[in-house]
């Protein structure tokens, strides 16, 4: 049995996800104005999908997405964390640690998502050594490139999602700055 992090940081409560964050996530990345760089509406049963392979990477892997909360509060405003997925990119993205962040647009432009992150990968760091990470973000999302390049992403290529979306690729190095 692995042991599931809880993250503390001045602000936030990142805890490891339960059945009963799916329907307040689907809600949030639903929502028109937090949706908008996420690609084409999900479905609840894609989203479920979404949160199956999360659970799926803390067990196979010992990593994987938080839920945010602000400190001392229930309501769930986003996820963040490092997971391992596949999606089909390259031997460049494919079967690496992959980081991404989705705050509610109400939680927006506050620096959570920066603080969450760091909070993050400093954990990774210190559970599973230094290790190349990657992401992956629509282009035209100025906010979520700008903190990427904080948190040490590098830009390495665009490239085209199955649905037709085009992507910037990322790759921070390992021990990358935070």
């Amino acid at each position: 049995m692995i042991e599931l992090p809880h993250l503390l940081t001045e602000r936030l409560d990142l805890r490891v996800p339960t059945a009963a964050d799916i329907a307040p996530m689907h809600a949030i990345v639903s929502h028109e104005e937090t949706g908008r760089f996420l690609g084409r509406a999900i479905s609840a049963s894609a989203h479920f999908e979404r949160t199956a392979r999360n659970a799926g990477s803390w067990l196979l892997y010992g990593y994987g997405g938080f839920m945010v909360r602000l400190r001392g509060q229930e309501e769930l405003i986003g996820n963040c964390g490092i997971f391992h997925t596949w999606r089909g990119l390259g031997e460049d993205f494919d079967d690496n640690p992959e980081a991404g962040w989705i705050l509610s647009h109400a939680h927006g432009g506050k620096g959570l998502a920066s603080e969450a992150m760091h909070a993050v990968l400093e954990w990774f760091e210190a559970a599973h050594g230094p290790r190349r990470i990657v992401c992956m973000i629509a282009l035209g999302n100025a906010a979520s490139l700008k903190l990427a390049g904080k948190l040490g992403f590098v830009p390495m290529r665009e490239a085209e999602l199955p649905d037709g979306d085009r992507v910037v690729l990322l790759s921070r190095p390992p021990g990358g700055s935070s």
